[in-house]
């Protein structure tokens, strides 16, 4: 039962599941839909998190329960996978018993977007644990780091050092990495464990499956090869001393009956 102050909110129907603002470069909505469908394949037996790109996230830490923030992309764990059994059209916090985003992602664009300020500002008030910056292309632009992982700490964020930069609190690392069989060679934003190791999506598992495979497959084929070809030398040179028994008139077979 929700709290008397939160029972005159507008729920799941009454708002509207994201901006009217379209991004101004696709990386916006390229970058945290690797990270998303990365995270359905690393954790896809967990039920108990959600990630979203470009939703609007309700909460009633700003001027009006209505007004939303956007980001390019949010995690929140403790919350189910799909709400009801059904997607979600918006992220409403005192829905999800008052859970926050645990991480947020922006995606610096062409148009500068407050995010190192206002969107800052936003998201320590709301209890974001982590933001994440990412800024590849204007960064020099906007004096930042490409990367940027700040953490709050005792309400205001901290930037955190390293990269990969791990969250233990998540149970994972965030970093960047070249995409794997990209004819574009674009670079993007990917999970890591606690030791660093960049996590590698279903088709490269299944990939990498298939070439053990095909070695093993070859190997065993190789090693077949060997053994008829050992087989057959055994033979020719049973065959030579035969035929050097005959020679000094001995017969094999009687030999062999004996």
């Amino acid at each position: 039962m929700l709290p008397s102050f939160l029972e005159s909110l507008p729920n799941a129907d009454e708002l509207p599941d994201s901006c009217d603002i379209p991004v101004d470069n696709e990386d916006q909505n390229f970058i945290p839909n690797v990270l998303l469908f990365l995270l359905e394949y690393i954790w896809k037996h967990r039920e108990d998190w959600f990630f979203a790109v470009d939703m609007g996230v309700y909460h009633a830490t700003g001027p009006h329960p209505k007004v939303p923030v956007i980001p390019d992309g949010f995690l929140s764990l403790g919350v189910d996978r799909r709400k009801n059994g059904k997607p979600r059209r918006s992220y409403i916090t005192w829905t999800e018993n008052n859970i926050p985003p645990i991480l947020t992602l922006e995606v610096v664009s062409y148009t500068p977007g407050e995010e190192y300020d206002e969107k800052m500002a936003i998201y320590a008030r709301l209890g974001v644990l982590y933001y994440v910056i990412y800024n590849p292309e204007f960064w020099r632009r906007d004096g930042h780091l490409p990367l940027e992982v700040y953490k709050l700490v005792e309400g205001t964020y901290q930037l955190q050092v390293g990269e990969p930069c791990w969250m233990p609190e998540i149970g994972l690392g965030i970093g960047r990495d070249r995409l794997v069989d990209d004819p574009f060679d674009r670079e993007v934003l990917t999970w890591y464990d606690a030791q660093g190791r960049r996590y590698r999506s279903e088709a490269e598992v299944e990939r990498d499956r298939a070439a053990a495979e095909r070695q093993r497959a070859a190997t065993e084929a190789q090693r077949a090869e060997q053994a008829e070809q050992r087989a057959d030398e055994a033979q020719q040179r049973a065959d030579r001393l035969a035929e050097q028994l005959r020679e000094l008139g001995i017969d094999p077979e009687a030999i062999e009956s004996d």
